[in-house]
């Protein structure tokens, strides 16, 4: 496989989990207004939940791919493909940080 189609790849999953991310950042932040405050054991309950279900997600996002792709025999481009995914969240991390400290 060639670097341009596993940089595309790479990028296509960042995106995606910024995308999600942004979800349920977006789930998160508007939680109160339809749940009321959840200032007990179910609320952390939800709140842990949300959480380790996003874990989930995000792992077979950014690892699924290169993890069939290493099964499959195409180890050298799996670890490629992990670290430019992981490169472009860096990336959209940086923008992000660079955009909240502009604002203040």
């Amino acid at each position: 496989m060639n670097r341009k189609t596993i940089i595309k790849y790479a990028f296509l999953h960042a995106l995606g989990a910024v995308g999600y991310i942004a979800l349920v950042a977006a789930f998160i932040t508007s939680a109160n207004k339809f749940l009321g405050q959840a200032n007990n054991l179910l609320g952390v309950m939800a709140f842990l939940l949300t959480v380790v279900i996003s874990v989930a997600v995000m792992g077979l996002v950014i690892f699924g791919r290169p993890a069939m792709w290493y099964l499959n025999g195409s180890k050298k481009e799996a670890v490629i493909l992990s670290l430019y995914t992981i490169g472009f969240l860096v990336l959209i991390a940086l923008i992000v940080f660079l955009i909240l400290a502009l604002r203040n």
